[in-house]
């Protein structure tokens, strides 16, 4: 139960990385893609914006897929870690804890989910465990 757990915590939150990285650098599912993307990082002192966003967007991709589908968990999980503590400390951590205050609530879950997963591992069901 526990591999068949730690798999549909990955897949989930894999996917919606990759999902949220895509916004960010082709525009899809809703995003404004890199030059949206860029503009708004400027904005809040994140410059030059573009190469932000693209790092950004990137790190959430490959971080998703790697974390999803449990390859080098540890290092998907890093990028997952890294674009919540950017986003806590640029974005949400001045509004507060509360998500209803636009506040890092939920990025501190998120990345509270990705150590979780990193320090227990990947499970039974990832390709860590197929490799070993």
């Amino acid at each position: 139960m526990l591999d068949t757990g730690l798999l549909i915590i990955r897949v989930v939150i894999g996917l919606l990385f990759v999902g949220h990285g895509a916004q960010k650098l082709f525009g899809w599912f809703g995003g404004y893609g890199l030059k949206g993307t860029g503009g708004w990082f400027e904005s809040i002192g994140m410059k030059p914006g573009v190469l932000m966003a693209f790092g950004a967007g990137a790190a959430e991709v490959l971080g998703g897929l790697l974390f999803g589908f449990g390859l080098v968990t540890w290092l998907g999980a890093a990028f997952i870690i890294g674009t919540m503590l950017i986003s806590i400390v640029k974005v949400h951590g001045a509004n507060g804890l509360w998500a209803t205050q636009n506040g890092y609530e939920y990025n501190l879950v998120l990345l509270a989910v990705a150590l979780g997963v990193a320090l227990t591992g990947a499970g039974e069901y990832s390709i860590d465990a197929w490799l070993k």
